[in-house]
């Protein structure tokens, strides 16, 4: 019997996980898609809608900042870059 709670403990864990994890993809997704698509979007707009998604995933995800410095600062400085022209 105790097996089987924590098996189900285990479940659950991965699920939220899981589920925590879709929401991030899809919140960075959308982030990313408003800041190649939106033309009146500013630079800082842009600059404090990175910031912000950062702070959201370090919510959802305490402790992973090195994993979103590795995923995630990569591609929203590529697309700052291509978006803003900057060198």
């Amino acid at each position: 019997m105790i097996e089987d709670n924590s098996d189900f403990a285990r479940r659950a864990e991965q699920s939220d996980e899981a589920k925590r994890v879709r929401r991030l993809q899809f919140m960075m997704d959308l982030v990313m898609q408003v800041i190649a698509q939106d033309p009146k979007l500013t630079f800082e707009e842009a600059s404090q809608m990175v910031e912000d998604s950062r702070t959201a995933a370090l919510a959802m995800f305490p402790g992973k900042e090195l994993a979103y410095d590795l995923l995630y600062r990569p591609r929203f400085q590529r697309l700052m870059r291509e978006r803003f022209r900057l060198q």
